[in-house]
């Protein structure tokens, strides 16, 4: 487990949920908040990789509820756990996410991009609204605190991803809207990487990363820790008065004009 962080615990005796954490950003998430204290249910669409990644972690700190991300039945099954396990939830990261589909968007399957749009844009509110109104979870009063992962993507068109930009674009603005309607009880944040080394984004650099990152003026690609890291900061009380923010986390592309 990455433990390199330069938190001092800032999550003791909080609860968070992470989706799409068996691998990738959303396990570095996990990672991160573990090891600044908290105790974490892990969720995932397979049991297997789940289990897997939860082997990783000292005893005692995660839980695992395995299910789809835009499943109601999945949703009401890792709540009534975080709250059977844990007693409540403080931190809320909806980092699940699909991208089916690469080409241009005009002779996009519209089955598949209503898939897109289901589990990156509709999943992502239907998390935040069941987390809201579970009776037993006290997100509310509990000063709970979300954090969707979006991308540079739904700033800038990207060649290939258009409709997986045009949903993370959605996420964004859903984002700033529900900053608006929870608050002051709720802070709602996002983060939008570029691309990051990951399982899900190998398409956009295998092969040719050197190539890739050239475009960066870090001169690399992100990795999962990045992101862990701003996702760790803005689900902390070091951003006690940040919400409605999207932070892009992109090693400097966009402002040398680059494109995911």
């Amino acid at each position: 487990m990455n433990q390199n962080h330069t938190g001092r615990g800032r999550f003791p005796g909080r609860t968070a949920v992470v989706t799409g954490a068996s691998r990738g950003i959303g396990l570095a998430v996990a990672e991160r908040l573990v090891a600044e204290g908290a105790r974490v249910c892990l969720t995932a669409r397979k049991a297997g990789p789940l289990e897997e990644a939860a082997a990783t972690f000292p005893p005692g700190s995660v839980v695992t509820v395995a299910g789809k991300a835009d499943d109601p039945g999945h949703r009401r099954e890792v709540f009534d756990t975080v709250a059977r396990e844990f007693g409540g939830l403080d931190v809320l990261v909806n980092n699940a996410g699909i991208n089916p589909a690469y080409g241009p968007v005009v002779g996009l399957d519209l089955d598949v991009a209503r898939k897109v749009l289901e589990v990156n844009v509709l999943a992502t509110l239907a998390w935040v609204q069941d987390a809201v109104a579970h009776p037993k979870l006290g997100f509310t009063e509990r000063r709970g605190t979300v954090v969707n992962l979006s991308s540079v993507t739904g700033d800038t068109p990207a060649p290939g991803i258009g409709l997986y930009g045009v949903s993370k674009a959605a996420v964004s603005h859903l984002t700033r809207t529900l900053a608006v309607e929870l608050g002051p009880e709720i802070r709602v944040n996002a983060v939008a990487p570029a691309v990051v080394k990951t399982r899900f984004a190998e398409a956009l650099y295998e092969g040719r990363e050197a190539e890739v990152a050239a475009d960066y003026p870090l001169r690399r690609l992100g990795v999962p820790s990045d992101i862990a890291s701003a996702v760790a900061y803005l689900a902390s009380e070091d951003s006690s008065w940040v919400t409605g923010h999207v932070l892009t986390v992109d090693g400097g592309l966009t402002v040398a004009g680059g494109t995911a």
